[in-house]
């Protein structure tokens, strides 16, 4: 496949840091947070079509949703957000779910259970990537008049097709896509039946501790408290995210105090910054894994042999020990440590001669030529580099593809890319948020458009794996569903067309003053609403 220069630039090297001038800057207001961020890959807040990194921080803060995390407590699992209670039935589908009394929309509307009615029903007729999160439990838009109906203004039911663990449905509801929208605002702005899906893109209509000021792609975006937020009015009247791309640039930033938090640093800035006064270091185990994957359209990438000798090519331990340092850690399977199921099995190593055997066997013994697609993200091309390296050293020729997040995502979403080279974080604490996409694939035909299952965008068909991912889900005891995540992950390391490599340790740098960050743990997105300074 050929690389989409039009688009975007393509380097077939190293990435040069380059750093910008900054003005000198007063230290940030006591009642302002500004945070360094890498935000283009935002392509739209709507709750129920945001699917990215940055956008689930954004939303997090933005909406609130029937169950939630507590940031200052996310050990303790979900909890009651605008669903104050709720009942299980006793066959387990029926769950009945009784909202807050008092929470406001930030247009002063009430909240009630027919705006959770319309949020959920509208997340699935419209059926954007993240729609799945939902429909795995047999939502479809014929049906959820229904299977998800409020009864009255209070109360909100809802019916899903088979028993699930009850702690899975509603961890999936703490996932961006379970955001609670303004059903009154939002259809006041509907175009062409979409449902104010267009003017979510650039607006919102929540109840979460903070609206939108301003969003300038890939330059900064704004939040601004909600006075009226249910739970106090946060100390930080507004927030400022601006997209720094460059980690040099961050800590430069954040050395003279004109941000409170950097995001992004690289290991030898996060070194740099020891003992610099005013400022302190976070490390956080997130569940966000760095992985590449092969799409099976091409003819050799789809060969069972090319496939291992890929996985034997990539320098796993020499990444991990020199520009990853402290960042990531060495990680071989699709369900991230902590997470039920996991396991450590590090199967592959980097082994140049069994690669080539492999290849050889293969019938590509003077190797091939690849193109690898990869954000514009410091340590991703990094990776990108190191892996062009040691392809070299088997043959195979790469190219690198490097555009924005949006970019990338878009040549990865419509199954045009050679091996992408990313990120994949779970948008929910239940090990299905990765099986469910790692592992299962019902249709792999173009016109399904499962943009959300990256088995699917990689034109991986599993009919077997998809049913096994089936099975686990609706396995009522904790130990056996563990056992049987633990045997999907041992096939999948054997036969998947992903390499996946590593676990990210977030490492921020934060100026002393600012307490109560939380950057979400390896189950949610950054909370800013208990931040003070």
């Amino acid at each position: 496949m050929k690389p989409l220069k039009s688009i975007i630039a393509s380097v077939a090297m190293g990435f040069a840091v380059t750093m910008t001038a900054m003005p000198a800057a007063a230290q940030t207001p006591p009642n302002m947070l500004v945070i360094a961020n890498r935000i283009d890959d935002v392509t739209t807040l709507d709750p129920a079509q945001s699917f990215e990194f940055a956008g689930g921080d954004a939303s997090r803060n933005l909406y609130s949703r029937l169950v939630n995390f507590d940031p200052s407590d996310l050990g303790a699992g979900y909890k009651p957000d605008l669903a104050e209670s709720w009942d299980v039935s006793e066959d387990g589908k029926t769950i009945t779910f009784h909202m807050r009394a008092g929470v406001k929309f930030q247009s002063g509307n009430p909240v009630t259970a027919k705006d959770a009615e319309f949020s959920l029903r509208r997340a699935i007729i419209l059926n954007k990537t993240p729609a799945f999160i939902l429909t795995q439990f047999g939502f479809t838009a014929d049906n959820v008049a229904d299977t998800i109906k409020a009864t009255d203004d209070m109360t909100l039911v809802i019916t899903t097709d088979k028993r699930f663990a009850t702690s899975f449905v509603l961890n999936s509801l703490t996932a961006t896509i379970g955001g609670i929208v303004d059903m009154k605002t939002v259809m006041g702005h509907e175009a062409d039946g979409d449902m104010g899906n267009e003017w979510l893109r650039t607006n919102t209509a929540g109840s979460g501790p903070y609206s939108l000021g301003s969003w300038k792609p890939n330059e900064s975006l704004t939040l601004v408290a909600f006075e009226d937020y249910y739970g106090g009015a946060p100390a930080m009247k507004r927030v400022v995210v601006r997209h720094i791309q460059e980690s040099a640039t961050q800590r430069l930033l954040l050395e003279k105090g004109d941000i409170d938090i950097a995001r992004n640093l690289n290991p030898d800035d996060v070194a740099g910054l020891a003992g610099a006064e005013g400022v302190a270091i976070d490390s956080e185990l997130r569940g966000r894994l760095m992985y590449i994957s092969m799409n099976q359209k091409n003819e050799a990438l789809s060969n069972p042999k090319v496939v291992e000798a890929i996985k034997y090519l990539i320098d796993y331990e020499g990444m991990a020990n020199s520009f990853l340092n402290g960042q990531y850690k060495v990680h071989q399977a699709f369900l991230p440590r902590t997470f039920l199921g996991e396991i450590s099995d590090t199967p592959y190593s980097l082994n140049i001669e069994k690669a080539k055997a492999l290849l050889a066997e293969a019938g590509y013994p003077d190797g091939f030529e690849v193109g690898l697609f990869v954000r514009e993200a410091q340590e991703r091309i990094e990776i990108a580099t190191s892996i062009q390296n040691t392809f070299a050293q088997a043959g195979i020729k790469a190219s690198i593809t490097v555009g924005t997040g949006k970019q990338i995502l878009g040549v990865y979403r419509a199954r045009e890319h050679d091996i992408y080279v990313g990120a994949w974080g779970p948008d929910y604490p239940d090990p299905n948020t990765n099986a469910g996409t790692f592992a299962y694939n019902p249709d792999n035909s173009d016109e399904a458009q499962a943009t959300g299952l990256l088995a699917w965008r990689n034109a991986w068909a599993i009919p077997e794996m998809s049913n096994d991912t089936l099975a686990a889900v609706v396995e009522a005891d904790r130990a056996k569903r563990a056992s049987m995540y633990e045997a999907i992950q041992r096939e999948h390391q054997k036969v998947s067309p992903f390499a996946i490599m590593f676990q990210k340790v977030e490492q921020n740098g934060r100026r002393s003053n600012v307490k109560g960050f939380s950057m979400g743990g390896a189950i949610t997105g950054a909370a800013y609403w208990k931040v003070t300074k």
